[in-house]
């Protein structure tokens, strides 16, 4: 077992002696606006020194702090913001009492400078007393694994990997360079993590995908023998599972971005760069292209290929290919109980209705 080439820092707690594991923390980088313009890419409409020491709501914002509008729903609240600077478009540019950067996308402007404003590190390198480690295994001295983390065999982890508390690295695992799994994460056997990936808590990445034969009034469970290759720049929110593959390894391409609660079955393939809304599920051997955004609550069946750039709406049923770029909907909008249960009565005998129809256009 290879651990750590460098001594770590150690100290004394309740007279044990142990290795220094600090968690991980996001810190507040104060900026200028002239910083930020530049970060963001925004115009800059007022002093470039002026300093921003934290971010807030355009209700909530006082001096010294940014805040941002991209959704007309607050827009009523420019007007009365106390922030020193706001994110805003050109058309919002009149109604702002304070300095201004200003973007065609706003959103996007905003996330550049929240990602420079706040920044995650880590306040110590090493592994806890309580972390239990298999044999072989080969992990980097800039790494951190805190308290209660099991390790398997022959696991190999990168620099500035962060294994946050309680996690569990099967055997034959491979992390890549500044990767964090923040806490109570399982990465199953064989499973391959690429560089500056994120498994927020929960994630569980390699079970068994749900492959099961028939055998007159019983279940015969066929082994899962593939894994599964998360790629560069992925980040997978809590409670996600991600199958592995039952032959075929189970793929997530590089830029993937799921959200908490989304179901991946086996041998499932992501494209690059598409982004998948909460408690989604995908059933076993799809293909979802890339730079696609699939709404919360779908449900895409097997076996079926979605191109490259679809949008799929919130609470869709996907059961068939979609073979053209565009946004496609199958999710009805909520309407009173009442019309809903007309609506039902008459979607059950739609098929005499327009039976009548027709004899009646003979």
């Amino acid at each position: 077992m290879t651990i750590l080439k460098k001594k770590i820092n150690k100290k004394k707690i309740n007279g044990k002696l142990i290795k220094l594991n600090e968690l991980q923390r996001v810190v507040f980088m104060p900026a200028t606006l002239g910083e930020l313009s530049q970060v963001s890419g925004a115009r800059l409409e007022g002093a470039s020194e002026c300093n921003i020491v934290s971010v807030n709501t355009l209700r909530q914002a006082k001096e010294g702090e940014i805040s941002f509008l991209s959704n007309r729903h607050y827009a009523g609240d420019l007007p009365l913001t106390k922030a020193s600077a706001v994110i805003l478009s050109e058309e919002d540019l009149k109604q702002c009492p304070s300095y201004a950067l200003v973007s065609e996308t706003p959103y996007l402007a905003y996330a550049k400078i929240a990602n420079h404003l706040y920044q995650t590190v880590n306040q110590a390198f090493g592994i806890a007393a309580s972390a239990v480690l298999g044999n072989d295994c080969v992990i980097n001295d800039l790494s951190t694994i805190s308290a209660n983390v099991v390790i398997g065999n022959n696991v190999t982890i990168n620099s500035g990997v962060y294994i946050g508390p309680n996690c569990t690295i099967e055997d034959n695992v491979e992390i890549g360079k500044n990767v964090s799994l923040i806490a109570n994460v399982t990465l199953c056997h064989n499973v391959v993590v690429g560089n500056n990936v994120i498994l927020h808590p929960g994630v569980v990445v390699g079970a068994d995908g749900f492959g099961i034969a028939q055998e007159k009034d019983k279940w015969i469970k066929i082994p899962q023998i593939g894994s599964v290759k998360i790629h560069d720049n992925v980040e997978i929110g809590a409670n996600s599972t991600i199958d592995r593959g039952a032959i075929e390894d189970t793929v997530i391409e590089k830029g993937v971005k799921i959200d908490n609660q989304v179901q991946i079955g086996h041998n499932v393939i992501v494209g690059e760069n598409t982004a998948i809304a909460g408690c989604t599920g995908i059933a076993g051997s799809s293909i979802i292209g890339k730079r696609c955004m699939i709404g919360g609550a779908t449900a895409i069946s097997g076996h079926i290929k979605i191109t490259d750039d679809v949008i799929i709406t919130g609470m869709s049923g996907v059961a068939n290919s979609i073979q053209s770029p565009g946004t496609y909907s199958s999710g009805l909008p909520v309407v009173e109980s009442k019309i809903w249960r007309r609506n039902v009565v008459r979607l059950k005998n739609i098929d005499e209705i327009i039976k009548k129809i027709m004899s009646g256009l003979k």
